[in-house]
Parts: C-alpha cells; sequence; structure tokens
C-alpha cells in the first residue's frame, strides 16, 4: 500500500475542494512564483508563461479532487504547469530534431559554474530555440532524466539527449563570446 505524503497545507487544499475561493486565491499565491519561473524557464516569454500559468492554475483548481496526496501538491501543480507550458510550445509547432544515438556524441560533461552573472546566464538560456531550451531546463533545473523528457514531449530517449547536448554546445558557445564558462 503506497504511503500519502503528508501535506502541510492539506487544510487549504481541502478548502479548495470545497470551492472556497479564498483558500484557492491562498493556494494560488503560495505557489504562483516557483511555478511562473517553472513556465518561464520552458517557454522563455512572460506573456505566454502567464498564460500557461493561468490555464495550470485553472486545470489544478478543477481537477482538485484527482490530487491524492501521493506527492506534494506542489509536485503535483508543477507536473500540470509543465504541461500547460509544453502545450503553448506546442501551439508554436515547436519541432524536436531527431538524430541517432551513433551522430549525437553522447558523453555526459560535468557541469561547473563559477562565479558568473547569473542573469547573463538566464537570458542566454532564454535567447536558445524552443526545442534546447524546453529539454535543457527539463533536465538541468527540474531535474527530469531523459526517459522522463522522452514521455513528456512524445520524442525518443535519444532525441532527448541529442537536444540536451546541443542546447549545452549553443550554450556554451553563447557564454563563451560572453566570456562565461559554464560547461567545461
Amino acid at each position: 500500500m503506497e504511503e500519502q505524503y503528508r501535506n502541510i497545507n492539506q487544510a487549504l487544499i481541502d478548502r479548495c475542494r470545497m470551492g472556497e475561493r479564498k483558500a484557492q486565491s491562498e493556494l494560488y499565491s503560495m505557489y504562483y512564483r516557483s511555478m511562473y519561473s517553472v513556465s518561464l524557464r520552458i517557454l522563455g516569454n512572460a506573456t505566454d508563461a502567464e498564460d500557461a500559468m493561468q490555464e495550470a492554475f485553472l486545470s489544478a483548481f478543477r481537477s482538485i479532487d484527482s490530487y491524492q496526496g501521493k506527492v506534494s501538491f506542489g509536485a503535483w501543480l508543477r507536473k500540470i504547469v509543465i504541461n500547460r507550458s509544453l502545450d503553448q510550445l506546442k501551439k508554436r509547432k515547436m519541432k524536436f530534431e531527431e538524430v541517432t544515438e551513433r551522430n549525437a556524441g553522447l558523453e555526459e560533461d560535468n557541469t561547473y559554474i563559477g562565479e558568473v552573472d547569473v542573469r547573463r546566464i538566464h537570458k542566454a538560456i532564454q535567447s536558445l530555440p524552443d526545442g534546447y531550451r524546453v529539454v535543457l531546463s527539463l533536465h538541468l533545473v527540474e531535474g527530469y532524466d531523459h526517459e522522463e523528457i522522452s514521455q513528456i514531449l512524445n520524442i525518443s530517449n535519444s532525441a532527448s539527449r541529442t537536444q540536451y547536448l546541443r542546447a549545452k554546445n549553443k550554450l556554451r558557445e553563447i557564454l563563451k563570446n560572453q566570456e562565461i564558462y559554464l560547461f567545461n
């Protein structure tokens, strides 16, 4: 039998289940910033991220009865935000490149970040093409492995790895031009 996650905000979640608007507003305020950041990293555009956020929260409140407490509420909501953000990308007709592992050169580099201007790195990541930015964000920032990314994006594992490798190379190139070294 699976153990339920003990959520510190359970009373607030229960009030949301009863349709209480004030409770929904409180949950929105608690999670907005972190969920907006997730969406923005994926979409790279503030307006699109805001739209995805609104849709995600509406969807979460409509389906809050499906939250079973097996993970934290934040993790459950984050998955909804990621899915809505990916839906926004699909509207842009995002395309992922498929490359065989043999041609991809998929060695994992160690990541090293020295003292750097974080804003410049963030701006460089936002300048990446959608496919690169999404896979890089899901892998490095959100912590998904390539198998999970391939399932989320409905692409092959090798395509996920390839997008990640190319994103790192492109980011390395952008940052090298700015004299910032992110990957060794």
